[in-house]
């Protein structure tokens, strides 16, 4: 039995690799996309609902507000496709190496970033 190991795990002191930070923010990624969906079909219901309805919705999406959660949801979309197709390539066997999988998640990670500005950008 081996008594060297750590009795108490404080994440917060752990330095993880890349890879797993990469698949920490897929995860929540997809987490925000679940509750994302409420307010996309909220938002398309006001719109659907009437000429009066739409007009009062287009209105509101000039908010701030509306912009900054217009832009959060886009932003998880874009990450969450750019990890899906890493995840893609791994089940087609590329990258599955310990070097190739660092390396995929830095071009999802880099690539994610480049995702968020240009969503800000198009939002903004």
């Amino acid at each position: 039995m081996n008594t060297n190991r750590p009795k108490n795990l404080d994440i917060s002191t752990i330095e993880l690799p890349v890879s797993a930070k990469a698949s920490i923010l897929h995860r929540i990624s997809g987490f925000a996309l679940f509750f994302a969906v409420a307010f996309m079909l909220c938002a398309l219901d006001a719109s659907l609902e009437s000429e009066q309805s739409f007009a009062e919705l287009a209105a509101a999406m000039d908010s701030v507000l509306a912009k900054l959660i217009t832009w959060g949801i886009l932003s998880a979309l874009g990450y969450h496709f750019v990890a899906g197709i890493k995840h893609l390539l791994m089940d087609m066997g590329i990258g599955e190496s310990k070097e190739g999988g660092r390396t995929g998640a830095i071009v999802t990670l880099i690539s994610g970033v480049v995702v968020v500005i240009l969503a800000g950008v198009w939002v903004w």
